[in-house]
């Protein structure tokens, strides 16, 4: 992997339902006498990609629940949001005033990645349906298109533990390997690394999160070159089961012992 690279923010407008993220992303270069290059990194915001395929939520349409009233008012919250994020969660972990912790697909991740800002108003944009899967396909019209190999990896943003602000996070990613295992490799003491893995994906979307902002920026795509990389058919994001995670599994022992 080189030691520098340089990271790109896209303009490209307003992204809505039905626009096709490859069209968008070689227009708006070609106005700038740009386009992909071999080996670039494509970092695609979850909000847009989730708007061009179709998955606004109008609150008018939402009828909450009895648990999401209750969920509401425990929490400060819009009852329709709180079915919204229900019924995109696979379970709630806790809240706090405005937000829900919960698991969806391996994740824990506010509200479910459920999502107003960058959404119109009156709308919700939940996470993409299979961000992995958007991202190989992106891959794939890249090539199709424009003959270079790339990797994309669709971006989230998200807050953690005792940390204020937020960095970036893949939750989506393909052409590329979304971890680096480190382990056996040695120190600067010659001492063997046991458990060190280098979260890539997410280290190149915080990256683009400098550029491609969280307001009005209007830049949902940035793009990543001369990192070396080396490119491959791989696809998805590398996760870690609940039991493994030193911050899920402190918590879980935790309430075992209260209940205990």
């Amino acid at each position: 992997m080189n030691a520098e690279f340089r990271v790109r923010g896209v303009s490209t407008g307003i992204i809505r339902a039905g626009d096709d993220i490859v069209s968008v992303l070689i227009r708006a270069l070609t106005k700038t006498n740009d386009a992909i290059s071999e080996g670039d990194i494509i970092i695609i915001a979850e909000s847009a990609l989730a708007t061009a395929e179709g998955r606004l939520i109008s609150l008018e349409d939402v009828s909450p629940s009895p648990k999401s009233m209750a969920l509401a008012g425990e929490f400060g919250m819009d009852p329709r949001e709180v079915e919204v994020v229900l019924q995109e969660s696979d379970s709630i972990v806790g809240g706090i005033s405005g937000f829900l912790l919960c698991m969806k697909n391996g994740t824990l991740l506010p509200n479910a990645g459920v999502d107003a800002s960058n959404a119109p108003p009156g709308y919700l944009v939940p996470l993409p349906l299979d961000a992995d899967a958007s991202a190989d396909r992106i891959r794939l019209e890249v090539f199709a298109r424009c003959k270079v190999h790339t990797g994309v990896i669709v971006a989230d943003s998200r807050t953690h533990a005792m940390r204020v602000g937020c960095s970036g996070v893949a939750i989506g990613c393909a052409g590329m390997p979304s971890v680096i295992d480190d382990r056996g490799r040695s120190d600067l003491f010659g001492r063997k690394l046991l458990v060190t893995k280098r979260a890539l994906a997410d280290n190149i979307a915080t990256a683009a999160e400098l550029v491609m902002g969280e307001a009005d920026e209007c830049m949902p795509i940035a793009i990543v070159r001369g990192l070396g990389i080396t490119l491959s058919e791989e696809v998805g994001v590398e996760e870690i089961a609940a039991e493994d995670c030193l911050f899920m599994g402190t918590l879980r022992n935790i309430s075992k012992k209260e209940i205990d």
